[in-house]
C-alpha cells in the first residue's frame, strides 16, 4: 500500500500514530488500499475544496474522495487542523485524540461507510471509538 501523509500546515503531526490508525482500520475491516493520500490542511484550503468540488461554502472537519470502485482503495482525504483544534476544545479531548478520530472517520468513508442518517452516524461513532481504543498509545 502506498500511504502518503501530507501536512500543509506548520503544526507537528504524530505521523506514526496516523499511519497506524489508517492501517488498523483497513486491516480490521478486511480492506486493502492501493493508494491513500492523507492531507492535513487549514480552514482556507478545506473551504476551497468544499466549495469547488461539493458546492458547499463552509469549513468542515474532513472531505473524502474515493477514486475507484475496485477491491483496492484508491483515494484521498483532507482534514482541517483548524476544525480539529476547535472541536477538541469543544468536546474536551486532546488535539491528538480528535485528529485520530477524524482520521479514522475519513478512512471509514473511503471504505464505504456513510453518515447521512442518525443510524449511520451512530455506527461510525461506534467504530471510531472501537479503533481509537485499538491504536497503540
Amino acid at each position: 500500500m502506498s500511504l502518503q501523509i501530507c501536512n500543509t500546515t506548520r503544526r507537528e503531526l504524530p505521523e506514526p500514530r496516523i499511519a497506524r490508525a489508517i492501517q488498523e482500520v483497513l486491516a480490521s475491516e478486511a480492506c486493502s488500499a492501493d493508494s491513500i493520500e492523507a492531507i492535513y490542511c487549514g480552514n482556507r484550503m478545506i473551504r476551497r475544496i468544499n466549495r469547488e468540488f461539493l458546492q458547499h461554502d463552509y469549513v468542515t472537519d474532513t472531505i473524502t474522495f474515493r477514486y475507484n470502485e475496485g477491491p483496492e482503495i484508491e483515494g484521498e482525504f483532507y482534514i482541517s487542523l483548524d476544525v480539529i483544534e476547535s472541536n477538541a476544545a469543544r468536546f474536551d479531548v486532546t488535539f491528538e485524540d480528535e485528529l485520530l478520530r477524524v482520521t479514522i472517520h475519513s478512512v471509514l468513508h473511503l471504505i464505504g461507510y456513510d453518515d447521512y442518517s442518525i443510524e449511520e452516524r451512530a455506527e461510525m461513532t461506534r467504530l471510531e471509538n472501537h479503533y481509537l481504543l485499538r491504536i497503540d498509545r
